[in-house]
């Protein structure tokens, strides 16, 4: 699956992106490829959240969202917290080769806390963790509000996350990124944790794929204090995909939700696009019903019934 690219030039730059209108008819011989391409963007999209949290700025953030690409879970794992932020920067080496750069501008870096303007930046250049992915590029956190303990993980924060000629290598992928959005993350009630994010476009790069979201959004909770973790998942927007031969928008009528690192048991997907549209249905999960409308006027005139494996997300 595709990992993060948000679009270049694009993000929460204070303009509004008009979403294209749908453009792809979607009837029996494509509805498999518009599930798994939209769904699969949608998990994408998901995933630009956990930069904020997962093992830089919390502990353990979301961990528990469907199958999702390790890629963008691992690069946030930076060698520092932010109470050892170095001011100016300072480059530190990786757990096996390649560097990061750290510096920002933290008010407080003596209880510490953050507050309104601070901001984090960390540039990577061939970084190699050991975990099995090289990250370069850069991504700055600007903070536009926080409340809480930052020492004990428990908090409220909304970030500006850019991402610049950010690139994930990994053993199936090459991503690059660039853009930004905004992120807010309550982990009040950890282990219990809640991230949304929204942002005017995001391209996401990987292999011979493009994919850029518009006028999205989406939202994740999960719960690593039980086992297995459940989590929820939603999302929407406007899909341009170079898989497909047009637009189609996509939200989550019905909320998807699961445990661990299994697929959604329940929840539904809709994807519409040129006088059509399908709902793909989680029946449990292992099972899915697509139902297709061909012809835009509300009637089920087709039903296909598949698994989550079958459909390749």
């Amino acid at each position: 699956m595709a990992s993060l690219l948000a679009a270049c030039g694009g993000g929460s730059g204070g303009g509004t992106v008009i979403s294209p209108d749908p453009s792809l008819s979607i009837d029996s011989n494509n509805a498999m490829l518009v599930a798994r391409v939209g769904y699969e963007s949608v998990l994408a999209s998901g995933e630009l959240g956990s930069l904020s949290g997962n093992g830089l700025l919390i502990g353990n953030a979301s961990g528990g969202v469907a199958k999702l690409n390790g890629a963008a879970d691992t690069v946030a794992k930076a060698h520092v917290g932010l109470a050892g932020v170095p001011i100016p920067a300072e480059t530190l080496p990786c757990e096996v080769s390649g560097t990061v750069t750290v510096s920002g501008d933290i008010a407080d870096l003596i209880t510490p806390t953050l507050s309104p303007g601070d901001f984090l930046d960390i540039n990577y250049i061939a970084c190699d963790d050991g975990l099995g992915d090289i990250t370069d590029g850069g991504i700055r956190f600007d903070i536009n509000s926080f409340s809480g303990d930052f020492l004990n993980q428990l908090f409220e924060m909304n970030v500006t996350l850019t991402l610049s000629q950010f690139q994930v290598t990994t053993e199936q992928d090459v991503v690059s990124s660039d853009g930004d959005a905004t992120v807010s993350l309550n982990t009040l009630n950890s282990p219990a944790v809640t991230t949304s994010l929204n942002g005017n476009s995001m391209r996401i790069d990987a292999n011979a794929m493009t994919e850029l979201l518009t006028n999205y959004s989406s939202a994740t909770s999960s719960d690593t204090g039980l086992d297995p973790s459940p989590y929820t998942m939603s999302a929407s927007g406007t899909l341009d995909s170079s898989q497909l031969s047009g637009i189609v928008s996509y939200s989550t009528p019905v909320i998807f939700a699961g445990f661990g690192f299994d697929y959604p048991g329940v929840g539904e997907f809709l994807v519409t696009g040129s006088g059509s549209s399908l709902r793909l249905i989680a029946i449990d999960n292992v099972n899915v019903t697509i139902e297709l409308d061909t012809n835009g006027d509300g009637t089920v005139d087709e039903t296909l019934q598949t698994t989550w494996v079958e459909l390749g997300v």
